[in-house]
């Protein structure tokens, strides 16, 4: 989930391969995200409320598994049966799906959520 939402970021503020973009700027918004400020990001719901339901989904999703990755990670004891793991697969393609078919406008709008600090 965590490079659908790098790519998502990158091909909505920079440009898909197609059009003309610099691959650079492309690579440098692609590397800007970050794991634990996408994860805050996400879980900011007064601002998620304001975005589609693809949106919340995909950003409640993104907290969920960043959790149990990094359970995965640092927990030795950690356990997870085959069957939830794919089950976890299928789940992250839908979401990632969903995020793909929002409008250019909210993806562009959610890109800026997660690679930006909030400034008041």
């Amino acid at each position: 989930m965590f490079h659908g939402l790098a790519q998502i970021c990158s091909d909505g503020l920079i440009g898909t391969a197609g059009a003309d973009r610099s691959r650079p700027a492309w690579r440098q918004t692609y590397r800007a995200l970050e794991h634990s400020a996408a994860k805050r990001a996400c879980r900011n719901n007064a601002i998620l409320a304001d975005f589609p339901q693809e949106i919340q989904d995909f950003a409640d999703g993104f907290a969920q598994f960043q959790e149990k990755r990094h359970n995965a990670d640092y927990d030795p004891e950690f356990r997870s049966s085959k069957s939830e793991v794919l089950a976890d697969v299928e789940r992250a393609t839908a979401l990632i799906d969903a995020l793909r078919n929002v409008s250019m406008k909210d993806k562009r709008a959610f890109a800026a959520h997660v690679l930006f600090k909030q400034r008041f």
